[in-house]
């Protein structure tokens, strides 16, 4: 009985090691995530601003391309 004690003892520690060893690494995947995220918001303003600029460029018509091409 007290072997049987003694295994379910090592397990459950076991078990805890491995839960704070995923809790660790779910953490720090949200962390990437959360820096992905934050990079892609400013990629997409970035983009965003340059499509603007770039529209108003093409409005230009000193940016047209003359008719002989």
């Amino acid at each position: 009985m007290e072997s049987r004690l003694i295994d379910l003892e090592i397990k459950v520690a076991f078990q805890e090691d491995l839960i704070e060893t995923l809790n660790l690494a779910v953490a720090r995947q949200q962390q990437q995530l959360d820096l992905l995220q934050e990079q892609f918001r400013a990629l997409y303003h970035q983009m965003r601003a340059n499509a603007g600029a770039a529209t108003a460029a093409e409005s230009n018509p000193q940016h047209e391309i003359p008719p002989h091409y």
